[in-house]
């Protein structure tokens, strides 16, 4: 019988297998971009349910590891944006493609990121208890980012109302009921302890939902036209094999141990694609349709290079960490 951590440890496995379908799907569907469509409310349910699975009414936790806490941060909102504007200054883009790039890369992932830190042999508890901190932190440093990596003019690409409006309906909104379902069932409420136990199970199929409907409705325009795709690819390459090297260097210098070093690794070298979604897809038309494919497409990357941090960031980070 399947249960929910067996579904969380073959999800890698039921991505791969999603994006191929859905890939089939979109070539040989010529109506497959009516999944559109449903992009936004599977979205909104599938932030619900990974903000339910946040201990966010524990945030002192994250607190408690100081090195830990101190190196994530700093990996994540210091090193790693160093690094994309190295790739960015090296990789030139034009102005709506460096906003897909600047949105996935910029922020870090709060969700799958706990469970390959585990398969990784990583701190995955420390990784969990600092997720409040990681979603606060890029939601109020991204639009920093943004205007300095893009500037006022490439800037002014984004009307703030609708982009405004897809944060608060995608983010704001589920984060809200999220704490509500938390504190509901920390009061010994039925309903609230059931409502939270249930959407544990969600996280998994609602991202691979997700995938299937954000390329299928997708692909087909980057079948015609692959060429913006193909040059963020060599970023998204690059980023991920380097990513992971930052947060050693950040576990490194805040000496943080052995498995904390691991966690922060993963946590440098995962992104927030699903949570910036959103955001992209509230752009202008058609540069919202661009902004959402360069998302997805560092999203598939990302998948096939956490089958190889998997093997390799718990030998890259050995016992000659301080432990």
């Amino acid at each position: 019988m399947i249960n929910k951590s067996i579904l969380e440890e073959k999800q890698i496995s039921i991505y791969i297998i999603i994006l191929l379908i859905s890939v089939i799907v979109g070539l040989a569907w010529d109506q497959s971009n009516i999944f559109e469509h449903a992009i936004e409310p599977i979205i909104g349910v599938l932030l619900y349910s990974m903000f339910c699975q946040i201990p966010f009414l524990e945030l002192k936790q994250a607190l408690k590891n100081r090195s830990f806490f101190a190196a994530l941060l700093f990996g994540n909102f210091i090193l790693i944006p160093l690094l994309v504007w190295l790739l960015v200054s090296i990789f030139p883009l034009n102005p709506v493609t460096s906003i897909g790039v600047l949105l996935v890369l910029l922020t870090p992932c709060i969700d799958y990121v706990i469970v390959f830190s585990h398969l990784g042999k990583g701190d995955s508890k420390s990784v969990l208890a600092s997720t409040p901190l990681l979603f606060i932190f890029q939601m109020v440093l991204l639009p920093l980012y943004l205007w300095f990596f893009l500037g006022k003019e490439t800037v002014g690409i984004i009307e703030v109302t609708p982009f405004v409006k897809a944060f608060f309906y995608l983010i704001v909104i589920p984060f809200v009921l999220s704490i509500i379902t938390q504190l509901i069932s920390k009061s010994d409420n039925r309903i609230g302890k059931s409502i939270l136990s249930f959407s544990g199970w969600l996280p998994v199929p609602l991202m691979a939902l997700t995938f299937f409907v954000v390329i299928a409705s997708q692909v087909g325009m980057l079948y015609e036209d692959p060429a913006p795709i193909l040059t963020v690819v060599p970023i998204y390459v690059t980023f991920a094999i380097i990513a992971p090297l930052t947060g050693k260097l950040s576990a490194k210098i805040f000496k943080v141990d052995v498995y904390g070093s691991r966690a922060v690794s993963f946590s440098t070298g995962t992104r927030n694609s699903l949570v910036v979604l959103p955001l992209a897809l509230s752009l202008p038309a058609p540069e919202n349709q661009l902004v959402a494919a360069v998302i997805v497409t560092q999203t598939i990357v990302e998948i096939l290079f956490e089958l190889i941090y998997i093997k390799v960031i718990p030998i890259m980070t050995n016992s000659k960490t301080k432990e």
